[in-house]
């Protein structure tokens, strides 16, 4: 699987590097889902106790992060990732210090972030670099999971609009709620989130069908699921793609047998990055969608044993420290523009 992965990436780097970058600016967008990356503190309103590093382990969890973001899409844009949706972050200490660390301080990442109210602490973030997006205004959408029987609090979905170097967009980082406890014990959490999120992305392209949208997240569903298929109606092929329709490249790419997260040794691509129609119509001659891509560079994997070709994940399953990086791959797509 992992090497059908590196042959589809080299092909899209090889293919954008000789071709689309003499004639085209190119723009990366990335999302990750950082497993557990709380600071060193607290939170008495948390339940965060399991999950709290210590100085030493939160000093190297900052570096891998910042490594892993350092890295995405710069094969391709030596900027590399204008953006990137964040989730398992806990507070903005923790984006603070990303942002600061020596990977990343030279792009002068900035952030959007609000407290969350989910139980454990964990919560939705837009980094993104301030040359290439100017933010108009950012807000948090609440679902009230808690209202369901036997559920609780989930994170909101971050809503963040702005200027993407000349072109205005809608940006949504999502990461809808776990299957612990079983899959259809949770399921109605998740169709509860898409269905909010589909009014609200429904409202936006009924004022302006032209409007760009950049829907992403850590949905704990694969890309066949009610959620993405049924609720957010997100389709396959491009050609399928109404102007105020929703197209999922990673469809396809999961049906292939690619996978940013491994359950049981089996691959699922659970996050996912979508796109409005209007990335593909270009009506207004801006940035269009161009391909997508799962990070699963050689330095993310494990080489030996069991867990062989998963990610390396910062934490084992019994909460210790493997001074690896998450248990989810980045997942990317890339935005180009005629020069």
């Amino acid at each position: 699987m992992l090497n059908k992965v590196l042959l589809a990436g080299l092909f899209l780097l090889l293919f954008i590097n000789a071709h689309a970058q003499k004639e085209y600016k190119v723009i990366a967008i990335g999302f990750y889902n950082c497993e557990n990356f709380f600071d060193t503190i607290h939170d008495p309103n948390k339940k965060d106790q399991e999950t709290t590093p210590t100085g030493k382990d939160y000093i190297q969890k900052q570096h891998n992060i910042a490594t892993v973001i350092e890295a995405l899409g710069k094969d391709v844009t030596p900027d590399g990732a204008a953006m990137v949706g964040l989730a398992e972050v806990e507070n903005n200490n923790v984006l603070n210090d990303l942002v600061a660390q020596p990977e990343l301080s030279a792009r002068h990442y900035k952030y959007e972030w609000y407290y969350t109210p989910d139980e454990r602490g964990i919560s939705t973030a837009l980094l993104y670099n301030p040359k290439y997006l100017k933010i108009i205004k950012s807000n948090p959408i609440h679902v009230a999971t808690e209202n369901l029987p036997g559920k609780r609090p989930t994170r909101d979905i971050l809503h963040v609009y702005g200027v993407l170097a000349g072109d205005t967009v809608h940006i949504f980082v999502n990461h809808w709620p776990s299957k612990s406890g079983g899959e259809a014990a949770n399921a109605p959490g998740r169709k509860l989130v898409a269905s909010i999120a589909k009014k609200v992305v429904d409202s936006i392209l009924n004022i302006n069908p032209d409007s760009k949208i950049l829907f992403m997240g850590d949905l704990n569903d694969n890309t066949t699921s009610e959620g993405v298929v049924d609720i957010l109606n997100a389709q396959k092929e491009k050609k399928d793609v109404e102007l105020n329709g929703i197209y999922n490249p990673f469809i396809n790419m999961e049906k292939k047998g690619l996978g940013s997260y491994n359950y049981q040794h089996e691959w699922e691509i659970i996050d996912q990055i979508m796109v409005s129609g209007a990335f593909l119509k270009n009506n207004n001659q801006k940035w269009k969608y161009y391909n997508a891509d799962i990070f699963n560079k050689d330095f993310l994997v494990y080489h030996l044993g069991y867990n062989k070709g998963l990610p390396h994940r910062s934490y084992t399953a019994t909460h210790v420290w493997d001074n690896g990086y998450s248990d989810h791959f980045p997942v990317l797509v890339y935005l180009v523009e005629k020069k």
